[in-house]
């Protein structure tokens, strides 16, 4: 109902779509903006003791970012950008049973509304954190790429090779040791271990795990910004 939002988005896809990957951004679909809303520590009560309510609340991210999602498609993004974290540094923030109560048949919903519009578009889901548990069923539900794969909380290499052949994986180099915290030569290492491993076979869109830190040492953002654009995928054979 207000096309004037989608203007620049139109400018986007007219004057690049042709040479570019356009992804459509409604990232912190519907947890992350519901807790913003309510409050986290309430939010996480409600979906315990007041069901009702924490339903009503989801929902209004829920629909917001939906609608927004199927404008951009019928637009002709490419990829549509979602997710939450729902990860902690060892573990869920929430359980997988909570997840599957109050999240999954949300996203299941939004990603088969999309995919209708255009079945070739492609889904990414976002999660920081450990999100290892309920991995399956972001595939079974229609994900097709996810972000970041946080190497202290998940082994990419792990990862790469239970869901590989299912998932495309963006992300995966370490911002919270290697790029602030290591030597050149070590975020050298990370990038060709992660070519030679989980991207051997394709579907790696390799990058930092989240925006580069102020005090990652600029040696070590170009090392790493280096070692990607001068390694060709048959050198690592």
């Amino acid at each position: 109902t207000r096309p004037e939002l989608y203007v620049d988005s139109e400018r986007v896809i007219r004057e690049f779509g042709d040479e570019y990957w356009i992804v459509g951004v409604t990232v912190t679909t519907i947890f992350e903006t519901a807790w913003a809303l309510r409050g986290l520590e309430k939010m996480m009560l409600d979906m315990v003791f007041d069901p009702d309510l924490a339903n009503r609340i989801l929902d209004i991210p829920y629909h917001y970012h939906l609608t927004a999602a199927k404008k951009l498609v019928e637009l002709g993004v490419d990829m549509i950008w979602t997710g939450d974290d729902m990860g902690a540094q060892n573990a869920m923030l929430i359980s997988p049973d909570m997840w599957r109560t109050y999240f999954k048949p949300r996203m299941a919903t939004f990603i088969a509304e999309l995919k209708a519009i255009n079945p070739a578009v492609k889904i990414a889901y976002h999660s920081d954190g450990n999100i290892r548990p309920i991995i399956p069923e972001l595939i079974e539900i229609g994900v097709d790429v996810l972000n970041p794969i946080q190497p202290a909380s998940m082994d990419p290499t792990e990862i790469g090779k239970k869901y590989g052949d299912k998932l495309c994986f963006w992300g995966t180099i370490d911002e919270q040791h290697t790029l602030p915290f290591g030597s050149p030569a070590d975020v050298r290492n990370e990038v060709l271990a992660r070519l030679q491993t989980i991207g051997k076979d394709g579907g790696l869109i390799l990058s930092p795990t989240h925006h580069v830190q102020l005090d990652t040492p600029l040696e070590n953002f170009w090392a790493m910004i280096d070692t990607i654009h001068n390694t060709p995928y048959a050198s690592l054979s």
